[in-house]
């Protein structure tokens, strides 16, 4: 599929709550230079060494499970595997469970955020996120008699959380000021009706969870985030990291920071470029007051497909992702 009918079947899933609604870029302005200390940048990611073998491995674990479907047992499974993965690596995982009914279920379904905390006791944090639910439906393939067979969904979710896992490997060692939490949502596409023949089905459960109960818990919670960095549809082999519009609109100061780290670090995958708008997990975030900006790639050709498997994972792009966005956290004041 090509950029251009990518963006017409998405900006026609808008009208009906969709989530990656994506209109063409608007060529909104980007500063040319940043205040960020992009001298510094190479000093501090100079011992972080991400084993890019060892992050392929983690995906092909989490894609043998199966589909991982919001309240199925594979994700049961993936939730057992991730938590232990965490706490083994001295995190601290917190379940964050709800329930949640979808237009086109008849009852609720048991959601869970999974959310991993590294040096807990400090105040002020960074959050790095992904959802990490597969889709019940590929409703992009060209026969709809394809739409309901399983499939694994390798960049759209699951390439985030095997990053994390191995990353969860180097974190103790580096050094930053602020905390740091991984979360991954669940029920970003807990959707049963495809737009293309008429389905209100909602998108972000997870996200949208989270944020309310951040902003409900504002004055009596001890933490705080100061920003956050959303992955999407960012780890397959020939991705380009544009700059979302709706991250520039809500979060420009992050932006310009991580993209900022990628261009001291040499990280192609980053262009400092306007791209087009996303209806996201970051955008409930950033209700939130936690600015967040979202890593995507508009054009990922395998986008809600069957072929979106593992063999379209680039070991090295996940690499350079985890170090722009592990260095942009030690950087942060």
């Amino acid at each position: 599929m090509n950029h251009v009918s990518w963006a017409v079947v998405l900006a026609a899933a808008l009208a009906a709550g969709c989530q990656y609604s994506v209109a063409e870029p608007t060529h909104f302005d980007l500063p040319k230079k940043t205040e960020f200390a992009e001298d510094a940048v190479p000093k501090v990611a100079a011992d972080f060494k991400f084993d890019q073998e060892r992050a392929l491995k983690y995906l092909k674990t989490l894609c043998d499970i199966g589909p991982r479907i919001s309240g199925s047992e594979g994700m049961k499974k993936q939730q057992e595997l991730l938590e232990k993965h965490f706490k083994g690596l001295g995190a601290t995982v917190t379940r964050q469970e709800f329930k949640a009914r979808q237009a086109s279920r008849r009852t609720e379904t048991p959601m869970t955020n999974l959310i991993v905390s590294w040096h807990p006791e400090k105040e002020r944090r960074i959050l790095f996120c992904a959802h990490y639910d597969t889709r019940p439906i590929a409703d992009q393939e060209g026969n709809p008699n394809n739409w309901r067979k399983p499939f694994v969904s390798a960049n759209d979710g699951t390439a985030g959380a095997a990053m994390m896992m191995e990353l969860g490997h180097h974190i103790k060692g580096l050094k930053g000021e602020l905390g740091l939490d991984f979360v991954l949502f669940d029920g970003e596409e807990y959707i049963f009706e495809s737009t293309q023949t008429g389905g209100w089905d909602r998108y972000f459960f997870g996200s949208e969870h989270f944020a309310d109960d951040y902003s409900k818990t504002r004055r009596t919670r001890k933490h705080r985030y100061e920003a956050g960095a959303l992955m999407d549809l960012c780890h397959a082999k020939g991705t380009v990291l544009k700059v979302e519009e709706n991250s520039y609109r809500s979060a420009p100061k992050v932006v310009e920071q991580i993209w900022s780290v990628a261009n001291a670090l040499g990280a192609k995958s980053f262009k400092y470029a306007p791209g087009p708008d996303v209806l996201d997990d970051h955008i409930a975030l950033n209700r939130a007051g936690i600015p967040t900006a979202d890593l995507i790639d508009f054009s990922y050709p395998h986008w809600h497909r069957l072929t979106d498997t593992p063999d379209k994972i680039s070991d090295g792009q996940m690499a350079e992702v985890a170090q722009v966005l592990a260095t942009w956290w030690m950087q942060v004041k």
